[in-house]
C-alpha cells in the first residue's frame, strides 16, 4: 500500500511540473515541506527579514532577537494595517467580520 502511495505522489508531482511548464509558470525555489515551499510563507519570511532583522540591525545577543521577534509577530498578527483588508488591522477586520456574521445570523 505504501509503495502505491509513493508511486501516486511521484506521478502527481510529475504532472504538476508539466502543468506549470504548460502554463509558463515556475515552481517555488524552496525545498519540499519547509516554509520556503509556500509563496505566502516566502512573502512573510521576506517581510520579517526586511522589516525586523535587517532594518533594526545589529543585535547584541539571541535574547534581544527573541524579544524583538515576539514583538514583531504580535504587531504583524494584530496591529498592522493591511491594504487587502481595507487598511484595517487583522484584529479589526476579524472583529468586523464576526459582527457582520452575528448581524446576518440574527436576521
Amino acid at each position: 500500500m505504501l509503495q502505491r502511495l509513493v508511486e501516486l505522489a511521484r506521478y502527481v508531482s510529475i504532472r504538476y511540473g508539466e502543468r506549470l511548464l504548460e502554463a509558463g509558470a515556475t515552481a517555488s525555489v524552496g525545498s519540499v515541506a519547509d516554509s520556503y515551499d509556500n509563496a505566502m510563507a516566502e512573502a512573510l519570511n521576506g517581510s520579517f527579514k526586511a522589516e525586523l532583522i535587517e532594518h533594526q540591525g545589529s543585535w547584541r545577543d539571541a535574547d534581544q532577537v527573541e524579544r524583538a521577534v515576539v514583538q514583531w509577530v504580535g504587531w504583524y498578527n494584530i496591529e498592522r494595517l493591511h491594504s487587502a483588508l481595507d487598511y484595517l488591522s487583522p484584529e479589526e477586520f476579524e472583529a468586523q467580520h464576526h459582527r457582520s456574521q452575528a448581524t446576518t445570523n440574527a436576521a
